[in-house]
C-alpha cells in the first residue's frame, strides 16, 4: 500500500492489479489530489473507515472482500463517500448490482486513466451542488435543500448518495419537464449516451425506492422521467 500527500483531497485506490493501482495513482497526483493504495478487500475496508477519503476507485474482483461487498458494508454504517468501481468486464449484472448497493459509478477495464479522472472530477462536483440553485425545493411531498445537501420525504430525511441526490435535485429543477435518459445521462453523469442509459434506470428506481409513497418521479414511457405534483421554492 502506499499514500501520497493530499492536495484537492484524499482519493482511495483500491485494485489488487498493482500496475494498474500505480497508474491511477500517478494520473490523480498529477491532478493534485492526495491518493492512497491498497490491493485486497480487508485492508481496503479498514483504510475506508480510518482515511475518511473523499472518493473511492474500488475493483470489483477483489481477494478476500470484494468491492461490491465493502460498498454494501459502507452504506450500511451510513458512509456515504462517492465510489467508482472497477470491473474487470463488461458485465451488466456487475454494474448494475454495483449500483444498487450505492455506488455512484463505473468504468470497465481497459480504461483510460484520463477518462477515469474526469468520472472522479464529475462525481466530485455532486457533493459541492449547483452554486445558483434555489437553497430549497419542494414537490409534493420531498422537500430539496441544495445549500445543505438534504432530502426530506414526508417529513424524514432520506439518506441519498452524491449522485442520486444530483439525479433528483435535476428532476426537481423543473417540475412537469420530461428530461430523456440521454440527458440525464449527459447533464448528472458528465458522459455521452454510448455509456448506457441502464445506469439512468437504476439509479431512479434506487431514488424512488428511498422516497417511497411520497416519490414524485414518474416515468414517460419511451422518453425518460420528471417530477410531478405541486412546486415551489424558496430562499430559507
Amino acid at each position: 500500500m502506499g499514500t501520497d500527500t493530499p492536495g484537492k483531497g484524499l482519493v482511495l485506490v483500491v485494485d489488487d492489479e498493482r500496475p494498474i493501482a500505480d497508474l491511477v495513482r500517478l494520473y490523480l497526483t498529477r491532478e493534485g489530489f492526495g491518493v492512497h493504495t491498497e490491493y485486497d478487500g480487508e485492508s481496503a475496508l479498514a483504510a475506508a473507515r480510518r482515511m475518511r477519503p473523499i472518493a473511492i476507485v474500488l475493483d470489483i474482483g477483489l481477494p478476500g472482500i470484494d468491492g461490491l461487498e465493502i460498498c454494501r458494508r459502507l452504506r450500511e454504517e451510513g458512509d456515504w463517500t462517492p465510489v467508482l468501481f472497477l470491473t474487470a468486464r463488461d458485465d451488466e449484472v456487475d454494474r448494475v448490482v454495483g449500483l444498487e448497493l450505492g455506488g455512484d459509478d463505473y468504468i470497465t477495464k481497459p480504461f483510460s486513466p484520463r477518462e477515469l479522472v474526469a468520472r472522479i472530477r464529475t462525481v466530485l462536483r455532486r457533493t459541492e451542488g449547483p452554486p445558483s440553485a434555489d437553497k430549497i425545493r419542494q414537490v409534493g411531498g420531498v422537500r430539496l435543500d441544495n445549500e445543505q445537501r438534504r432530502v426530506y420525504s414526508a417529513g424524514v430525511e432520506i439518506a441519498l448518495t452524491p449522485t442520486e441526490f444530483e439525479l433528483l435535485a435535476r428532476l426537481m429543477s423543473r417540475p412537469g419537464r420530461v428530461f430523456s435518459r440521454e440527458e440525464l445521462l449527459a447533464s448528472v453523469w458528465g458522459y455521452a449516451a454510448l455509456a448506457g442509459t441502464r445506469t439512468v434506470d437504476v439509479h431512479v428506481a434506487q431514488v424512488r425506492g428511498k422516497l417511497g409513497d411520497a416519490s414524485p418521479i414518474r416515468t414517460v414511457r419511451g422518453v425518460g422521467y420528471s417530477v410531478e405534483g405541486g412546486a415551489e421554492s424558496a430562499e430559507s
